[in-house]
Order: structure tokens, then sequence, then C-alpha cells
């Protein structure tokens, strides 16, 4: 390869994306470079964009709007009494896209390991707060069937214990292991039919 330093730099930050590599990544990069103005034009414009205009919700941790605010949040007319908990944005979409679940999603930001302060990372006391100020019935955890996961499920449940809140888990379908991202819809389905209570 050409020793070019924007294409090697470009080729590195895309090798850091799921799933690619560094040879993907110089196909990539050669695809962009041969189709500018129909790729790297409006990617460029996309993604400054993207950039200034999109962020975590500090209240639920879904994707936010800087100019029209958090649809997850601001749902205010369907009056959901579920949230739904889940490790990260592309669970949430794994769900959303079953249409199994109605109600609002909590997206925790990852997952709790024994070594790290428990509301260091993750948004566990967002959680608390929107069960008590929005009459929430029933919590779905969501996390994945991994030790962090089990860990995290269980830091929630002590978390909300005093709330009165229904707290249920996903059940059948979910390997242990398996992260909610990966699985297909049907099993999705079936572990939020067969959710048991905690």
């Amino acid at each position: 390869m050409q020793e070019i330093k924007e294409i090697e730099e470009l080729v590195k930050l895309i090798s850091k994306l799921p799933g690619l590599g560094p040879k993907s990544a110089k196909r990539i990069v050669l695809k962009m470079i041969n189709n500018r103005e129909e790729i790297i034009r409006p990617m460029a414009k996309n993604l400054a964009e993207v950039y200034k205009n999109i962020s975590r919700c500090k209240n639920c941790g879904s994707l936010k709007s800087n100019t029209k605010g958090c649809n997850n949040c601001e749902n205010k007319n369907s009056k959901f009494n579920k949230i739904c908990v889940v490790e990260n944005i592309a669970d949430q979409w794994s769900i959303e896209s079953t249409n199994i679940f109605r109600g609002y999603f909590h997206i925790l930001g990852g997952t709790i390991s024994g070594k790290m302060d428990k509301s260091q990372r993750v948004l566990i006391d967002s959680l608390k707060e929107r069960v008590k100020n929005q009459k929430i019935e029933e919590v779905i955890v969501a996390t994945s069937a991994t030790v962090e996961g089990q860990t995290t499920a269980f830091y929630i449940e002590e978390t909300l214990k005093n709330t009165n809140v229904k707290i249920s888990k996903l059940a059948q379908g979910l390997p242990v292991g398996g992260e909610i991202e990966n699985l297909d819809d049907g099993t999705l389905v079936s572990a939020f039919k067969n959710r048991k209570k905690i």
C-alpha cells in the first residue's frame, strides 16, 4: 500500500469498527475514494451532523437528538407502565425489531464488573428515579447471560427491592454467555413471553 498519511489514518479508524479488520478497512477506503461524490462527501456531512446533534440521554441512556430531545423519555402519550433494561443500544434495537415489547427502554451503557464502582459506568440511579416518578409497574431485566450481565441484574434487583415494582427477567431461549444483540427474533420473542419474576 502506498504510504499516504490521510489514507493510513482512515484505514486505522475504520478497522476499529466492529467486525472490520485492516483488510476490510482498506477495501472500504478504496471504495470510498473511487466514489468520492456519492460516498465521501455525503458521509462526511452526515458524520459531522451526527457528531454535533446526537448524544446519549443522561436519564434513560438511549440516543437522542440534541435539537428534538429524547423520544424514549418524552413518549408521554403512550403512558407505558413497563421499562425494559438492556446493556446497550444495540440490545434496544434488537428488541424493538421484534415488536414483542411495548414500553420504555433503559440503556445501562454496559455491565457491572466485580472490580468497578457500581455507579461509575452504568445508569442505575436514574433507573430507580424513573421507576418512582413514572409509576412503573414492571421492570424487565434484559441483560446478557454472562457473569457480568447476571451481576448487573442482581444489582438492579437489590437497588429496586424497596420500590414495590415487579421485577422480571428474560427466560427461555437465552443461552448462557449469550448477548442480546446476537439473538434471533424468535429467541427474543420466546424470552419475553416466558419471562419470570425475580
